[in-house]
């Protein structure tokens, strides 16, 4: 499927996806919003996808929603589609491992985007933040209920309502990003994570990554009946079976998702 506001380019076991509005900033309007949510789709359906990156094309990985188209759409028409909501859930639904190359400003909906994957890098002129209390607003694409799952309710709180961002080299203390890297190294950064990980039991990862996510929204003893559950599935697969065998005969173990 031809898109304008996303670039979408599939290498082997890997999707590589841009925001593409380099000249507002890589704003999220409803035209983005709609692309990425069926380049997701598009994913969910193909067959072999183990890894996805996310970055933005030019200076910035994604400094916000579209204010301009925001202004003018009415109560209902957010209601029923918010583009920060939309595109932050639609990377969230991916079952395969999503990480964030967060290569200049992530503000926002920005942010709440890069908090919907799984692992974020960022280079070292990366600011982060949800300026949206400044003009009135709340962060409405997700980034209340992710941001203090990540960081903690104390400096969540402290980001959002101050709302001043922060530097790259902050959102790693926190344990916002994971990793700092010159903006030159990224993609390469990028690149041989999502390698490690395409390297990997792609069903034992899928489910490694519902049992993190679903979990968080449990009480201790849901989340352990959960991973027990999905620990007894990983029995009756061919990868587990090639992970044991590979193991004991001490090479690297081939993975066929199966």
């Amino acid at each position: 499927m031809p898109y304008t506001s996303v670039k979408f380019e599939r290498r082997e076991q890997l999707v590589w996806l841009a925001l593409n509005r380099p000249s507002v900033g890589n704003t999220i309007n409803l035209q983005l919003a709609n692309e990425l949510s069926d380049a997701c789709r598009e994913i969910s359906q193909a067959d072999g996808v183990r890894a996805v990156i996310i970055t933005g094309a030019g200076e910035s990985f994604c400094s916000g929603a579209d204010l301009n188209e925001l202004a003018s759409l009415t109560t209902n028409e957010l209601i029923q589609a918010n583009p920060a909501s939309l595109a932050s859930r639609a990377v969230a639904s991916l079952n395969c491992p999503v990480i964030a190359a967060i290569n200049g400003d992530a503000l926002g909906a920005g942010l709440e985007l890069a908090l919907s994957c799984d692992i974020r890098i960022a280079s070292e002129n990366a600011r982060l933040g949800f300026p949206e209390t400044s003009y009135g607003l709340i962060p409405g694409g997700g980034g209340t209920q992710r941001l203090p799952r990540i960081v903690g309710k104390g400096k969540a709180t402290e980001l959002i309502l101050i709302a001043e961002p922060i530097d790259a080299g902050e959102a790693h203390r926190i344990g916002l990003v994971t990793k700092v890297v010159p903006k030159e190294k990224l993609v390469e950064e990028a690149e041989e994570i999502a390698k490690r990980l395409i390297s990997r039991a792609p069903i034992a990862v899928r489910y490694a990554k519902e049992a993190v996510n679903k979990g968080m929204d449990m009480t201790l003893e849901q989340g352990l009946r959960l991973e027990a559950d999905l620990s007894f599935l990983l029995q009756t697969t061919e990868d587990r079976a090639e992970g044991i065998k590979a193991f004991l005969e001490k090479r690297t173990a081939y993975f066929e998702g199966e």
